[in-house]
């Protein structure tokens, strides 16, 4: 079994900084790729950044120059640094493991404009 835990959101004003970081247990981190999405109520859940167990990453255009997706193998952590946050950023930010659908909780960022 899996379990991962998130944390790090909170209220930011636009233009503002967040770090994202989601705690995974299970050795199965090291060998998968990790994600981050994010929801809005109401609103389908949408992926924002991917990173590969080598470390490739991929991202969402919406997010592309602002969001930098990492991974600490040896802490089973990956982070998500948001930089230049707007007030079309709030949502729930949720992190994802591949290859088993494991699911965290849920962060809420909030971006005041």
């Amino acid at each position: 079994q899996v379990h991962l835990l998130e944390s790090g959101g909170g209220l930011v004003q636009a233009g503002g900084s967040l770090r994202l970081s989601c705690e995974a247990s299970g050795s199965i981190f090291r060998i998968n790729a990790m994600g981050w999405y994010r929801q809005a109520p109401g609103n389908q859940r949408e992926w924002v950044a991917t990173i590969s167990s080598g470390g490739t990453t991929t991202y969402a255009d919406s997010v592309k120059g602002r969001f930098t997706i990492s991974r600490d193998n040896a802490e089973n952590t990956v982070y998500l640094q948001m930089n230049s946050l707007k007030a079309e950023d709030t949502d729930v930010y949720y992190c994802y493991l591949y290859g088993g659908n494991y699911w965290g909780q849920g962060t809420q960022v909030t971006v005041s404009s």
